[in-house]
């Protein structure tokens, strides 16, 4: 926590995640200025924190001032335009967009991580992908008892990940069959999400992975640092509201007993062990909804690999997969004096 005020603009602030970034500032920065920022959409509107009215600044060249943090949750491309302008005016900026991630130049942050690449002169610091976040907090410890050489990873990840298009989709087809209506076409999701699955984020690239399959893969390789890793992933959008869910498959290069892997996992910082199949406890997205944890569970060995571990990962995707680890990039820049 930091008691020093600080200048802090949250660009996107109407959206989903930029409502989350904004609510949860002064958990971290307690005296923080902020300045929220939108598009123009949004020219005359205004939003409520912690009882006060604070009018929405558009998002413009002249508008940009001197701030000590911009903390970004926009699209890629008004990220590409408006992040460099408020780092020429000395601000951090940490930008949730994949506008940055894959820049060479720029960080790529998990602070349970990697917060050792923060430095003075990086002023745009890129958050990861909601579903490489928590994969990374809990293959962190593992990594470093035993190196890790493949992860094969499943996700269900929730329709808030797809913003509010998204959670009105599910919204609007759920209360459709509950009413026995017929169901609304999609806005945003491909095909009906309520009361199905769709195994499809974002586009198809190459060799036929979607978009955010190899976000999953090349941002995990960055950030842990490990070039070598072999990554396959399959991503599923689930008629969840909020929390993504991840079955990961790993195989280190010596053993890992499930035994030593918990008692890691319990020491590690940022994660929670739910992990009692005898009393059917395990992490779910209802349970990670609202709080800062990564939980993990399920944690046994791949009868299918010598040194293989298989274990089940959720967060709640608004918090530690977006705001929260923006917020927690900020505090990690407070306490290591580097602002």
């Amino acid at each position: 926590m930091a008691g020093k005020s600080y200048k802090v603009a949250v660009v996107g602030a109407t959206g989903v995640v930029g409502s989350e970034m904004l609510a949860s500032v002064k958990k971290f920065i307690p005296n923080a200025e902020i300045t929220p920022f939108a598009s123009e959409r949004s020219a005359g509107k205004s939003v409520k924190l912690d009882g006060k009215t604070l009018s929405i600044t558009v998002l413009k060249k002249e508008n940009i001032t001197s701030f000590d943090f911009a903390i970004f949750s926009a699209g890629a491309s008004v990220s590409k335009e408006f992040a460099p302008l408020f780092a020429e005016r000395g601000a951090f900026v940490i930008d949730n967009s994949s506008a940055w991630r894959m820049d060479p130049s720029c960080p790529l942050v998990v602070p349970e991580v990697n917060s050792h690449t923060l430095a003075k002169d990086k002023k745009i610091i890129a958050n990861p992908n909601c579903s490489t976040i928590q994969m990374v907090v809990a293959l962190k410890p593992l990594h470093m008892a035993a190196t890790i050489k493949r992860i094969r990873v499943a996700t269900y990840q929730a329709v808030s990940g797809a913003g509010q298009m998204g959670i009105t989709d599910l919204a609007d087809q759920a209360k459709a069959w509950a009413q026995g209506k017929p169901i609304p076409a999609p806005k945003k999701i491909p095909h009906q999400i309520a009361f199905n699955l769709v195994p499809q984020i974002d586009v198809f690239v190459e060799d036929d992975y979607t978009k955010e399959e190899m976000k999953l893969a090349n941002e995990t390789r960055k950030i842990m640092d490990a070039p070598d890793v072999q990554i396959s992933a399959t991503c599923i959008r689930v008629p969840v509201f909020r929390g993504h869910s991840e079955a990961v498959w790993i195989e280190t290069d010596k053993p890992l007993s499930p035994a030593e892997a918990r008692k890691l996992l319990e020491k590690a910082p940022g994660v929670k062990v739910v992990d009692s199949p005898k009393e059917s406890k395990y992490p779910m997205p209802l349970d990670a909804e609202g709080k800062y944890e990564t939980f993990v569970g399920r944690i046994r060995k791949d009868l299918s690999c010598p040194n293989g571990l298989v274990f089940w990962v959720v967060s709640d995707n608004l918090l530690k997969g977006a705001a929260l680890n923006a917020l927690q990039i900020v505090d990690a820049l407070i306490k290591k004096g580097l602002v």
